[in-house]
């Protein structure tokens, strides 16, 4: 089985565990997770959640939209200007 048919296979309640293991940084045995074991569940949880859930509700989403249901920017990619000032 490789990676992508894991991805389709996990259950719900596999990716609610995987995302709980990340929050807390351990196992439900009480096993802390390692570096390279928590980068794989975090790895695991945003493909899961691009296959299976809709835009507003995966993991790191961020919603833009302005109280008056406009959109911040054109492009979310867009760089906005910044400005810095000097109160010195």
């Amino acid at each position: 089985m490789n990676y992508e048919d894991l991805i389709s296979n996990m259950t719900p309640e596999i990716h609610q565990s995987l995302k709980r293991a990340i929050e807390l940084g351990k196992w439900p045995t009480g096993q802390a997770l390692s570096v390279e074991q928590r980068e794989t569940c975090m790895r695991a949880v945003i493909a899961y959640d691009q296959k299976h859930l809709p835009e507003d509700q995966r993991t790191g989403y961020i919603d833009r939209t302005k109280k008056n249901g406009t959109q911040h920017g054109e492009d979310s990619l867009d760089a906005d200007v910044l400005k810095i000032i000097n109160t010195h």
